[in-house]
């Protein structure tokens, strides 16, 4: 027998219809694209896969990825534009034309009142090399991983102010026990 699912009062078995269906990707909105794609590229060292101009109602989108250096990306824009939309665990940055030049301009974090949204989170193969990593590039934290109750797990910033959670998945065998 495999493994389906823990059990709680609301889960229930899955539809038949829903046969197929995967979590594609997470939006975020972003104030400048280029500082939000310095920041995924450059620290996560994630790639653009597409990017996607709405023109007519001037917005973009950006879809990118950590993937593995052997995965074979689709040359051609139709088909890594589908190839894209199949994939698992995008992140897609929505950019807003012209909100880079709006000083004052911010979105909500979600974190703060009222809350809504939380974060997003990486899994990385040592924690400490990565808050190492993070530390050299100047990143900005909400949690070190030594700060507060939950020891191990740290929480940075992105240059929106979108929390990112930071965790090393052979660390949290113990976690919510």
């Amino acid at each position: 027998m495999s493994f389906d699912g823990e059990q709680y009062p609301g889960v229930m078995a899955p539809p038949q219809k829903a046969q197929g269906f995967r979590l594609n990707h997470t939006m975020l909105r972003v104030k400048d694209p280029e500082k939000s794609l310095a920041f995924y590229t450059g620290i996560f060292g994630m790639r653009v896969l597409r990017r996607l101009d709405f023109e007519e109602m001037g917005f973009s989108l950006y879809f990118l990825a950590r993937l593995d250096d052997d995965e074979a990306i689709p040359e051609e824009v139709g088909e890594r534009t589908v190839w894209t939309f199949q994939q698992r665990g995008l992140l897609e940055l929505t950019h807003n034309w012209g909100t880079e030049d709006q000083d004052d301009f911010a979105y909500h974090d979600g974190n703060s009142e009222p809350q809504g949204f939380g974060h997003i989170c990486f899994s990385v193969p040592d924690l400490e090399a990565a808050i190492a990593w993070f530390d050299s590039n100047e990143v900005s934290y909400v949690k070190r991983p030594e700060q507060g109750k939950m020891k191990d797990v740290a929480f940075i910033k992105d240059v929106d102010g979108y929390w990112i959670e930071i965790v090393q998945a052979s660390k949290m065998e113990g976690a919510g026990r």
